[in-house]
């Protein structure tokens, strides 16, 4: 009877802490909705002109810069405290582990991808992706190993909530600095909740459902370890961006902007950031 109690208490905890996380996720879903449909929505003044139409050079507008900067310096203390000396330990795995990482976390992110190109009319490229990650989950051994580029399955680009909503016409809104996760806009701010509003299929099995199989741990390790691997490929180009640049914040808010404009329009010249395959130029460098 003492087993049963502990259990109803335990489960009934549990569906009391995750109804306020939806609830609390829900207000800021609202909230960010609402703000992006401000900063989006412009008022014929007096001269019959759009306010939007007097953006510079149809730039973003930085509307919290004061607060971003302060974000941005709290960010780069934490990246070299923490992130920059995982990234470079990392660094030291065996090769053969660390592409199999990255295969693997990549190999996730087809979940989210997949059902945004259904969404954004890329009918033929949802059913390759689709074949890419069921082939590279069964016979890659859960992503690990990538045969579906073997067999023509590659050029692999992600695609997420945010790009989304741009291809529908939606505007980028303000640009935000987010504590740890870095430069967003408050377009792509929604698009990041709704991953966890139910828009991510590895979130849902992890984090919003009691599986023996899998924990919100194993979403959370996966997420992290895919931070520090994108830091650990791309250490040379941060530094010298640093090292090269009058005002770093400026530097990469412009960089970030350009890269998500590219994306969206499905550009070939996106910004150039190390891959998989760039794992042995690094060891020779």
């Amino acid at each position: 009877m003492e087993n049963l109690d502990i259990k109803y208490t335990k489960y009934r905890f549990t569906f009391i802490k995750d109804t306020i996380k939806i609830n609390t996720m829900l207000k800021y879903f609202k909230l960010l909705i609402v703000l992006l449909l401000l900063s989006n929505n412009s008022f014929a003044g007096s001269d019959g002109k759009n306010d939007l139409s007097k953006k510079e050079n149809g730039q973003v507008k930085d509307c919290f810069e004061g607060i971003n900067r302060g974000v941005f310096a709290f960010n780069q203390a934490l990246d070299s405290i923490i992130v920059e000396p995982l990234a470079k330990g990392y660094r030291y795995l065996p090769s053969p582990i660390r592409s199999g990482t990255s295969n693997a976390l990549s190999n996730l992110t087809l979940v989210v991808t997949i059902p945004n190109n259904l969404l954004q009319g890329e009918l033929a490229l949802a059913g390759k992706n689709t074949g890419r990650f069921i082939i590279n989950s069964t016979v890659g051994v859960l992503g690990i190993f990538d045969p579906a580029s073997k067999m023509g399955l590659n050029n692999y680009e992600k695609e997420d909530w945010g790009q989304t909503l741009g291809t529908w016409g939606i505007g980028e809104g303000c640009y935000l600095v987010l504590p740890i996760l870095g430069p967003s806009t408050l377009r792509d701010a929604v698009g990041s909740l709704t991953t966890y509003m139910g828009g991510d299929a590895w979130y849902n099995v992890t984090v919003k459902n009691d599986t023996h199989y899998v924990s919100d741990f194993d979403y959370y390790a996966s997420v992290a370890t895919n931070g520090i691997d994108f830091r650990a490929k791309n250490i040379e180009s941060f530094d010298n961006l640093e090292k090269n640049s009058l005002d770093f914040y400026a530097s990469v808010k412009s960089l970030y902007l350009q890269d998500r404009k590219k994306r969206i329009a499905n550009k070939d010249d996106i910004t150039e950031t190390m891959d998989d395959s760039d794992w042995d130029e690094i060891e020779t460098q």
